[in-house]
């Protein structure tokens, strides 16, 4: 019996060519699949140096229903506010029953997304196709989880914070934060960076795939190795800095580069918001 991994495979191999009407069905029961949690874009996986991996076909199946989706009007309120998009990305209606708490407010949440119960989402938010947010997480006004990000348990994601989405290439691993992470307001995670448990990323920081963060605490650079994403370490500490610029004219006319710094490291003793809040003033 072929599995809808196998299936999914061979339909994005085929390209335009694949059989709309099958590669229609594949994605529907994705789609489904991932709304009730039962696949994951990314996974853990403690025998990778990231200690997740990344399931490319799911990646490949969320690529199928944009390809094969119709655009048609998804216009609210009788028209007054208009939509169009594609007929395989319609919003999630979630129940009462699922134990979500959606405020007022105009946030949305695409349906093959997973959000879990006990989850607290303020206006407006969004959370995007193949995204994964586990119970006890708060999402705040205007804040993103995009495609395939994997968020995990009790997280706070503050307002106006960025988690990138990683659709393509579909190799490549999302944004991942794992359980117990703080992350501030106006902070941009992207390019399949991974933040571990309970590290806490201070306002207006950025970090990227490529990103270089300088330890303080263990006086050590910590870059992405080669086919590897940004890792920052479990309970660090990591806020806005600076490093000057040393050579040509940005030397001259004294320059410096934003880049993140980590200050230290969280411990059972430590208000974490209270010492974050002493390194940005």
């Amino acid at each position: 019996m072929t599995t809808l991994a196998e299936t999914i495979g061979a339909l994005f191999a085929a390209g335009a060519a694949a059989d709309r009407i099958e590669a229609r069905q594949a994605f529907r029961a994705l789609q489904g699949a991932l709304n009730d949690g039962e696949v994951r874009a990314a996974e853990p996986d403690p025998a990778t140096p990231s200690g997740w991996s990344v399931n490319a076909w799911v990646k490949q199946g969320i690529l199928l229903g944009f390809r094969f989706g119709d655009i048609v009007d998804f216009s609210s309120d009788h028209g007054k506010w208009p939509f169009f998009d594609k007929d395989t990305m319609p919003v999630k209606k979630p129940m009462l029953t699922d134990g979500i708490r959606i405020v007022p407010g105009g946030s949305t949440i695409r349906e093959g997304a997973y959000v879990a119960r006990s989850v607290v989402c303020m206006p407006p938010m969004y959370v995007n196709i193949g995204a994964y947010v586990g119970e006890g997480t708060l999402i705040d006004s205007h804040a993103l989880v995009g495609s395939c990000a994997q968020i995990g348990a009790r997280v706070h994601i503050s307002a106006a914070a960025q988690i990138g989405g990683v659709i393509e290439p579909v190799g490549a691993l999302p944004v991942i934060v794992e359980d117990d992470v703080l992350v501030g307001g106006n902070t941009g995670i992207y390019e399949g960076a991974v933040i571990k448990q309970r590290a806490v990323i201070g306002a207006g920081t950025v970090l990227t795939g490529s990103t270089p963060v300088y330890d303080l605490v263990r006086g050590v650079i910590i870059k992405p190795e080669p086919g590897q994403p940004l890792i920052i370490p479990e309970g660090a500490v990591v806020v806005p800095g600076a490093r000057a610029v040393t050579v040509g004219a940005g030397k001259d006319w004294g320059l410096s580069l934003a880049t993140p710094v980590i200050v230290k490291y969280r411990d059972d003793k430590t208000d974490t918001r209270t010492e974050l809040e002493a390194w940005i003033r």
